[in-house]
């Protein structure tokens, strides 16, 4: 399945500068039994966001429309946990394209960049810094430049660079998963095929 090509992606953020958020706090585990990747934005961070009746908990920043954007920043180890890649589709089908932290679970992060959502990992000193500007400014925007791999602070022009592997950048930038990427080198394949020995 193909996702949403990501380039250079200019928002606000949603900051919830909780540490060691977990994948059963990103998604719980009760809403891992469907089948089709359908609804799981509805239910990111449920036990955070909703009362036992479903009413929305005000003080959840999720709830509080003086935040939104494409871009969540998160705690230091964000997604760690469980390997669950349903934590990934809760965040990428609530509308979120990037996740800003310090540091990323492994298996979170690669599920993430599977399914279209960039994690940006930044120094602790960096991440405070946007916190800190959101704080001032909830409207505070952040670039994410993937090609040239920078995140900046347009208010002020700070910028870090960030890491990425190029299979995953090249495949973010054409909006493909590892299927797509396949079949768009398919005759490649298909000509190296035909030259081996048989």
């Amino acid at each position: 399945m193909a996702y949403d090509k990501f380039n250079i992606l200019t928002s606000s953020a949603v900051p919830l500068p909780i540490e060691n958020v977990d994948t059963d706090q990103i998604i719980p585990a009760r809403f891992l039994k469907a089948t089709k990747r359908e609804a799981f934005g509805d239910n990111l961070f449920r036990d955070w966001r909703y009362n036992g009746d479903d009413t929305p908990k005000a003080d959840f920043v999720l709830n509080d429309s003086t935040y939104s954007g494409k871009i969540l920043v998160g705690g230091k180890n964000f997604g760690s946990g469980s390997s669950r890649e349903h934590a990934a589709w809760a965040v990428y089908d609530y509308g979120f394209r990037a996740v800003v932290s310090s540091f990323f679970a492994d298996i979170f992060k690669g599920n993430c960049l599977n399914i279209g959502v960039l994690p940006v990992q930044v120094s602790p000193e960096f991440a405070d810094t946007i916190f800190k500007a959101i704080e001032a400014d909830p409207k505070t925007e952040l670039e994410i430049n993937l090609p040239e791999q920078t995140i900046t602070l347009l208010a002020t022009g700070q910028k870090e660079s960030f890491d990425i592997s190029g299979y995953k950048k090249d495949n973010m930038v054409n909006g493909f998963d590892d299927i797509d990427y396949l079949q768009n080198i398919k005759e490649e394949i298909v000509g190296f095929a035909d030259k081996l020995p048989y």
